[in-house]
Parts: structure tokens; C-alpha cells; sequence
């Protein structure tokens, strides 16, 4: 029976090895692409060129956003431009609708696209399910607490939670906790005097300095929160399964 089993159980590492690999080769294509065709120069560009849209920028730049966001492109470059753009009030709203769309967007492919392998995959392993589910009833709590904080990667977190079974309502107002990092790093955008200096000249600015620090601390607050919440909840529902 044990060597019936043991070319199944082979065939299931082999596959979750390859599926891991095929993810960080995904990653490191991104990162090499992000260096070898220079795409902070490229979203530099565009913001140029929203900046001269007049009436249809903010749609141009939502739209440049969303695409950024599903493309996993980071967008600090342009967060900090919506505020060099469009100002400090008008800037977060703009970056935060455009976030939220992405973000949402990006749920929605990881959800339909990835759901099925992984419950594939968990199928049958009734601690898991457990959590997942877990995690699913505390959706809007762990979103909003991950989106706090700048250490979870916005881009991969997008297509992770689709996999979960948090549902999108949890989800986007879970996105509300985009709202503090949002009014800072536009903030610090609106300060930089130039798109081509966005992100350097900001560095020596004494005003500057002071809002990273607040994000940094807000972010490791909100991190060491989600960590031990998660924690908490993971532990109930083994508990759960064990009783």
C-alpha cells in the first residue's frame, strides 16, 4: 500500500517544487525587467506626461496605477507623484481609489486564476481549512492591520489574499488602512520640487525626515499587531481542530 502511494506522493512534491520555482522565477523576471528597461525612469515619464492631460489626468493616472498595481510594478514613484501632481488632498484621493481599483482588481485574478489549486492542494489537510477559515471570519481585521503596514508587500499581498477565503467586502474595506501610508507618501511628494527628483530630494528635507520616521513606527506597530493577531487566531483554530 506505502509503494502504491509513494509515485503519488512524489508526483505532489514534484508539482509544489515546480509551482514555487515557476514563483520566483516570476519574482526575479520582475526585478531583472525593473532593472534592465529602467521602469522607474518609465513611470517618471508617464507622470510627465498625465502631468500635461489637464481635465483627463487624474483618469490617466488611475488607470497607469491599476496597471502598475496588476503588472506587480512597484508604485511608490507613483504615490509620490500623485502628490507632486495633484497636491496633498486631491493626490490621496487619487492614490488611494487608484490603489484600492489595483488592489482589487489584482484580488479578483488571484482569486479565479489560483483559488482552484490551492484548495486543490489543501484538500483533505483539515488543519489548513481551519485557518483559512479562521482568517476568513477575521478578514476585515488582518487586511486593514497588513495594509498598515509598509513591510507586507502591496503588489504580492493583492494576489495572496485572493487565494484565502476573505471575502471582497472584508477585503476593500479591509483597504482603509492604505489611507495613513497614503496621506504620507503623498505628502512627501508634494514636497519634492521636481518629478525627476522624486524620492531623493525629499531625503534631506527636515520636514521629510519626520514623516518617514512616523511611517516607520505606525508600520511596526501595525506589523507586530498583525503577527501576533494572526498568530492568536491560527492557535484557536487548531485548538478547535484538536478538541
Amino acid at each position: 500500500m506505502d509503494k502504491d502511494n509513494k509515485p503519488e506522493k512524489s508526483g505532489r512534491k514534484k508539482s509544489k517544487i515546480l509551482h514555487y520555482f515557476t514563483i520566483t522565477l516570476v519574482i526575479a523576471f520582475l526585478i531583472i525587467a525593473a532593472k534592465v528597461f529602467h521602469l522607474q525612469e518609465i513611470l517618471q515619464n508617464a507622470l510627465i506626461w498625465i502631468k500635461t492631460l489637464g481635465f483627463w489626468a487624474p483618469i490617466a493616472f488611475i488607470f497607469i496605477y491599476n496597471l502598475a498595481t496588476i503588472l506587480l510594478i512597484p508604485g511608490s514613484v507613483l504615490t509620490l507623484g500623485g502628490g507632486l501632481i495633484f497636491g496633498i488632498f486631491q493626490g490621496s484621493i487619487y492614490v488611494f481609489v487608484a490603489a484600492t481599483l489595483g488592489a482589487t482588481f489584482a484580488f479578483l485574478i488571484g482569486r479565479y486564476l489560483s483559488r482552484a489549486w490551492v484548495l486543490k492542494k489543501i484538500e483533505g489537510n483539515v488543519k489548513f481549512q481551519d485557518i483559512d477559515r479562521a482568517i476568513a471570519n477575521s478578514g476585515f481585521k488582518i487586511v486593514f492591520l497588513t495594509r498598515l503596514s509598509p513591510i507586507f508587500p502591496f503588489n504580492l499581498l493583492n494576489y495572496a489574499f485572493g487565494v484565502t477565503q476573505v471575502s471582497i467586502k472584508d477585503y476593500v474595506l479591509g483597504s482603509l488602512g492604505m489611507i495613513p501610508g497614503t496621506v504620507m507618501y503623498v505628502y512627501l511628494g508634494s514636497l519634492a520640487g521636481d518629478i525627476a527628483m522624486l524620492g531623493k530630494s525629499v531625503a534631506t528635507n527636515p520636514q521629510a525626515e519626520m514623516v518617514q520616521w512616523i511611517i516607520r513606527i505606525v508600520g511596526l506597530v501595525a506589523t507586530v499587531a498583525v503577527t501576533l493577531y494572526v498568530t492568536k487566531i491560527a492557535k484557536q483554530a487548531l485548538d478547535k481542530e484538536v478538541e
